[in-house]
């Protein structure tokens, strides 16, 4: 499968941001879905996690309350809505997706076989 992330950009303290990540290819599969994202000088590090049918949600504890992601299993999409976006929220944001899922590893980078090229998002003080 191809993921395609999109939707990054350059915004002010406070505003808000939608990530997309399109999915190509072996679509028929149920995949969970991962948001990561990596800061200069930083490890990559978990956003957030989504399940195939969207019943189960995951949040780092840096954005929860402020990040919200869901699917739409029709358009092979998933997305990350961002607010109250802060200046340490700047990194690229990679999406990933794998087969398998466990609540034990959903937060692990290593859990995910598929990744997207990543979109940088900017937050401007």
């Amino acid at each position: 499968v191809q993921l395609q992330a999109s939707g990054g950009g350059l915004v002010q303290a406070g505003g808000s941001l939608r990530l997309s990540c399109a999915a190509s290819g072996r679509t028929g599969s149920r995949f969970v879905t991962g948001w990561f994202r990596q800061a200069p000088g930083k490890e990559r590090e978990f956003v957030s996690g989504i399940t195939w049918s969207g019943g189960s949600t995951y949040y780092a504890a840096s954005v929860k309350g402020r990040f919200t992601v869901s699917r739409d299993n029709a358009k092979n999409t998933v997305y990350l809505q961002m607010s109250s976006l802060k200046p340490e929220d700047t990194a690229v944001y990679y999406c990933a997706a794998d087969t398998s899922y466990s609540e034990n590893i959903v937060r692990s980078s290593v859990a995910y076989d598929y990744w997207g090229q990543g979109t940088q998002v900017t937050v401007s003080s």
